[in-house]
Order: C-alpha cells, then sequence, then structure tokens
C-alpha cells in the first residue's frame, strides 16, 4: 500500500491519502472519523488497515496525482534521524576508518520538505551537498527491541536526499547544524507499506544532477541494516510513530569529487529506488525571511 499527505492545488489542507497508480484518494472522503494526519494513521493503523485495503480494492477512483501537490509523507516528524557513513564506498570516499559502532546526527523537523518542493541554497554557505537515501518510518512505539522485534517496528520506507550543507556540518565534530538548515530533508513522495517490500535490503537506488548519474548502488551496500538501525536507536530513545529515519547514503556525493561539485542554484537532483518511487527537487536561492 502506498500512503501520502497531499494537497488539492486550490487548498492550503494537509491531507491523507491512498496512492493507487496515478492518481489518489482522499481518505476522509470515505470514512467520517479518518484520522487526520499521517502519524494518527499510522498509530492507529491496526484499527485502519483492513478498511483501507478494501478501498483500495473498490471502485473508487480518487484524483490524478497531477493535479495535486505532494507533501511530505510525515510533514512534521516527532523525530528525523540519520546515520553517517552506512555504505563502504562512501567510507572510502570520506577518508575515514569503517565505523564500529553506529553514527548518528539529529535532523530538525523544520527541515522536513516534500518530494517535489524547492531545496533552499544557504545565504550562508555555497557547499551544499546531496545524499541520496532510502528512509523508514517507525510504525510503533519502541523502546529496547529485541533482534527478532526490530522489523515489525518499521511502518514502510521513502526515497530520501539527506540535503548537507557541508562546511557547516564539517567544522565541529557534531554534524547536526549542516543536517539541519530549512527544507533540506525533503522525502516521500509516499510511503509504501513494509508488506509490500520483501527484502529493503536489496533495492537499487540512484541519484541524479541535471541528468547526470551521480550515485548508483544498492541497499544491499548498508554496512548496518535497517533492523539494526531501528534496534539500536531503540536503546537510547523512544521512538514513536512517525518518526524517520534516514539509513545513510552511498559514494558520489559532490564533496568526494576532486574538486568538489556543489550543488547550485537551479540544479536539479533526482533520486530514486526501486519499488520505491522517485523523488525530484530543484536548488533555488534561500527566500527572504
Amino acid at each position: 500500500m502506498k500512503l501520502c499527505t497531499f494537497q488539492a492545488r486550490a487548498s492550503a489542507i494537509a491531507v491523507v491519502g491512498l496512492v493507487i497508480g496515478d492518481r489518489v484518494i482522499a481518505i476522509r472522503d470515505h470514512f467520517d472519523d479518518a484520522p487526520k494526519t499521517m502519524i494518527e494513521l499510522i498509530t492507529e493503523w491496526d484499527l485502519w488497515q483492513k478498511s483501507l485495503i478494501e478501498l483500495a480494492a473498490s471502485d473508487v477512483v480518487g484524483v490524478p496525482l497531477d493535479q495535486v501537490t505532494l507533501l511530505a509523507p510525515v510533514p512534521r516528524p516527532g523525530k528525523i534521524l540519520g546515520i553517517g557513513l552506512n555504505y563502504a564506498d562512501h567510507v572510502e570516499e570520506s577518508g575515514m576508518e569503517m565505523p564500529a559502532d553506529q553514527l548518528w546526527f539529529a535532523m530538525m523537523n523544520t527541515a522536513a520538505n516534500g518530494p517535489y518542493a524547492p531545496v533552499d541554497l544557504p545565504k550562508v554557505s555555497e557547499t551544499l551537498d546531496y545524499e541520496a537515501e532510502m528512509v523508514f518510518i517507525v510504525g510503533k512505539r519502541a523502546r529496547h527491541l529485541s533482534p527478532e522485534k526490530a522489523k515489525d517496528a518499521i511502518f514502510g520506507y521513502c526515497v530520501g536526499n539527506d540535503v548537507s550543507v557541508r562546511d557547516w556540518q564539517l567544522r565541529t565534530s557534531q554534524f547536526i547544524l549542516g543536517k539541519s538548515f530549512d527544507t533540506h530533508a525533503p522525502f516521500g513522495p509516499w510511503i509504501v507499506t513494509a508488506d509490500e517490500i520483501d527484502d529493503p535490503h536489496r533495492l537499487a537506488i540512484r541519484c541524479f544532477v541535471n541528468d547526470e548519474k551521480r550515485q548508483d548502488s544498492n541497499t544491499d551496500q548498508l554496512i548496518f541494516d535497517c533492523y539494526r538501525q531501528i534496534e539500536h536507536l531503540s536503546k537510547v530513545m523512544t521512538l514513536e510513530p512517525g518518526d524517520v529515519i534516514f539509513t545513510g547514503t552511498p559514494g558520489g556525493i559532490g564533496g568526494g569529487f576532486k574538486p568538489p561539485r556543489w550543488l547550485r542554484e537551479g540544479d536539479r537532483v533526482r533520486v530514486e529506488i526501486d519499488a520505491l518511487g522517485v523523488i525530484e527537487n530543484i536548488v533555488r536561492q534561500e527566500p527572504q525571511a
């Protein structure tokens, strides 16, 4: 099942939708008590899954996707977390040692951005970079998960771009500022529920900048897989429905070139992951406040 958050072109109201082919069905149009947000739907998934399966199998037509604006599936997550150095080729291009432990950083939830929304080139930096990543969404409250239970805590998967401001990221030992600029965590275009993905660790992942392929790998190259990630995080904090986890990027980032190839105004960054979809964002100058 594919679930999204969208706006009709003439509306400012965010609506939870069910994606069927090239159309989307607003869940609230068919259930009076429908969840108003994606986090509510994920939290109440056991109550709604059967009804949505039946809705998907019905003759309801919905609205063409090209007539709506897709937002981040979880527009304001409670937490966004990212793991660094989680593909061997990315570790090599970064000139760092293979991590013995998982390297985590937080991304502020104001960085969340839509799958086709513009990404800001900051006023304070010219070292803007891309990172194609698979994203997973936490499906239930989780603390101290066993390895056997970790898989069951993942609700679904998305395509993401961990946009990074390298000089801000690397000027200190803490990555949080360089990873938290507004608009710098686009993901989507929808959530593919976990039951639809046989193995999230065998998906091809690619990134293009202006149609030039920059990253080309597979999630089977993850050093720490999704289940180990969520198990590890749950040892530290309570994970909650709708939390967003960026799972690492393969080699080919702009900063890995010599000289570096930073993103510029007008650049178009496209990230593709087999079975999950495509997101595409155009870089613009940061607007005036």
